[in-house]
């Protein structure tokens, strides 16, 4: 027993080194790494959330000038709820049945029965990654039709 005595006595003080090693080899990038994930995965919700918000304030306008000016309020609500910064946010239609890929060129003119897919796509900036790191960008898409008996 007394050979373990004098072998602990010689490990003094090297469980506090051993943490702090521990500490910043494995728990400081561990927490990076899941702030990281949840500031995309804020952004995943951000641009989904925004792209349905979209949808339902253009589906229910009563115009196509209206409808832009509230989907881009939708969508500016929608994306500071999620704490993105709405600087990285675009908004573009599709027609119906074309993916997020074809949005950009088309305009709903929100006639009766009328098809159209808006899409929201959010850049979320990681913090420490550089700026041409474009891997994290989310895009939401929302099909929306538009009833068929409305006025207009």
């Amino acid at each position: 027993m007394r050979w373990l005595r004098a072998r602990l006595a010689g490990e003094r003080g090297s469980a506090i080194v051993e943490f702090v090693f521990i500490a910043l080899v494995v728990f400081l990038p561990l927490v990076y790494v899941v702030a990281g994930f949840s500031a995309v995965q804020r952004g995943v919700f951000a641009a989904t959330e925004a792209a349905r918000e979209a949808g339902r304030a253009m589906g229910t306008a009563p115009d196509p000038v209206s409808g832009q000016a509230r989907a881009e309020a939708a969508v500016a609500i929608a994306v500071e709820d999620q704490s993105v910064e709405a600087t990285d946010v675009v908004l573009a239609y599709a027609p119906a049945g074309a993916g997020c890929d074809a949005a950009g060129s088309y305009s709903p003119s929100l006639a009766p029965g009328e098809e159209f897919t808006v899409c929201v796509t959010v850049t979320v900036r990681v913090s420490l990654l550089p700026d041409f790191i474009d891997a994290n960008t989310a895009t939401g898409q929302f099909v929306v039709e538009r009833d068929r008996y409305v006025d207009g």
